[in-house]
């Protein structure tokens, strides 16, 4: 029987939106706003879920405090308050949308997770403007 052990966790981290190999002009004919090259910042959420079969010896799919541990060194004390473009290997060659910031914090936790696991990130941006990424 299949279940989804869920954790929630906050960061917040400023990053820009934008091509090198583009112009001022189509960055922000593209990415508006989001293009500012002083950069501007997100408090985001953060949702990750484990899925799998819950083990009849401890009842648990995984123990919490496992995952909790996962998200602080890998999400939290990796992105927070940082500038994901200048500070966070990943994007300094990619670009730091939602997307693409949900999918690194899915590849950094599946190194951690024992592959039993699947697992979901749901990354909300603001509180309206989310992105769901289970690896597929």
């Amino acid at each position: 029987m299949r279940i989804k052990a869920c954790r929630k966790a906050h960061f917040n981290a400023a990053h820009r939106l934008y091509r090198k190999d583009w112009s001022d002009e189509k960055n922000t004919q593209i990415f508006g706003k989001c293009s500012n090259p002083r950069y501007h910042g997100h408090n985001y959420e953060l949702d990750v879920a484990v899925i799998g079969d819950v083990d009849p010896e401890t009842g648990f799919l995984i123990d919490l405090k496992i995952l909790k541990d996962y998200i602080k060194s890998e999400v939290e004390d990796y992105m927070d308050h940082k500038n994901l473009n200048e500070e966070v290997e990943e994007f300094k060659k990619l670009n730091p949308t939602a997307e693409n910031i949900a999918i690194v914090i899915w590849n950094r936790l599946r190194k951690k997770l024992d592959l039993r696991y699947d697992i979901e990130v749901t990354l909300f941006e603001t509180p309206r403007n989310y992105v769901i990424y289970d690896g597929k």
